[in-house]
């Protein structure tokens, strides 16, 4: 069963009543990890651009939609190379400011996988 996000503010996202004081990602099996930022700073000087290898750490095998939190005003973007694996994979995006990317978490179906921005 998917791990439900009860809230986000800005530095902090809420799931199933445990709140986290940084980016997340959330894998198919409902793992909640620290979102592993310093793959994107490395090739981009900051974590507002998601570059492939963060988003090749991010991805599991199967997973049909990744839904992106970009932040609580939205200023994350998805680097093209990351765009295109994910199209290779058949996997779908939704890119939504964070408040807006909880809900559609929280509704989705199937093998979803999530990463989460907390700030911006």
């Amino acid at each position: 069963m998917r791990s439900k996000i009860d809230s986000t503010k800005f530095g902090s996202i809420d799931i199933t009543g445990k709140r986290y004081d940084h980016d997340v990602v959330i894998s198919l099996d409902g793992k909640i990890e620290k979102r592993k930022k310093k793959l994107s700073k490395a090739i981009y000087g900051t974590s507002h651009m998601i570059s492939l290898d963060e988003i090749r750490h991010a991805y599991e095998d199967g997973a049909t939609l990744l839904i992106i939190g970009t932040g609580q005003t939205g200023l994350v973007k998805l680097s093209p190379e990351a765009t295109g694996f994910l199209k290779e994979k058949n996997c779908q995006v939704q890119m939504l400011p964070t408040p807006q990317a909880i809900d559609a978490w929280n509704e989705a179906i199937g093998k979803v996988i999530g990463l989460f921005h907390v700030t911006c």
